[in-house]
């Protein structure tokens, strides 16, 4: 298999193994207008099997949505077909419409145009808590 190195962009690796079309759809990427690689079940001597995304196009990245997902993903910033940064997301203190609170009785089930906004309530455990009815969601339960 050949694909072709980017030259200014964007490479999302270490994303574990069948995640990776998850991520394409959560960061939205099909709107993008650009070339994007998604490979899935690449061999890891780290993890045995990942995927990776590559985007040849410099955008803003929602580094809450990785975070989110899996603070262990490896964040690549191409410039000139050379790694300019390189970095893990950390988890994010408050998400807002990543995670859809899963209470019948929460006001976002009942008023529809009202934001999901969960706030980190215990970082070890990667819990997360609705802010207005207190509903728990873990993480990667999106």
């Amino acid at each position: 298999m050949n694909i072709d190195s980017i030259r200014n962009g964007i490479v999302i690796d270490h994303i574990k193994a069948g995640r990776g079309m998850e991520i394409y759809h959560l960061l939205n990427l099909e709107s993008l207008n650009c070339s994007i690689a998604l490979i899935k079940n690449a061999s890891s001597g780290k993890i045995g099997k990942k995927d990776i995304i590559k985007i040849d196009d410099d955008f803003d990245l929602d580094l809450d949505v990785l975070g989110y997902i899996d603070p262990d993903i490896t964040i690549n910033i191409i410039k000139d077909c050379k790694r300019i940064k390189k970095f893990h997301p950390v988890l994010p203190e408050r998400l807002t419409n990543v995670i859809k609170c899963k209470n019948p009785r929460c006001i976002t089930s009942v008023e529809q145009e009202i934001d999901h906004i969960f706030k980190l309530t215990d970082r070890d455990n990667r819990v997360y808590r609705c802010i207005y009815c207190e509903s728990k969601a873990k993480g990667e339960n999106i």
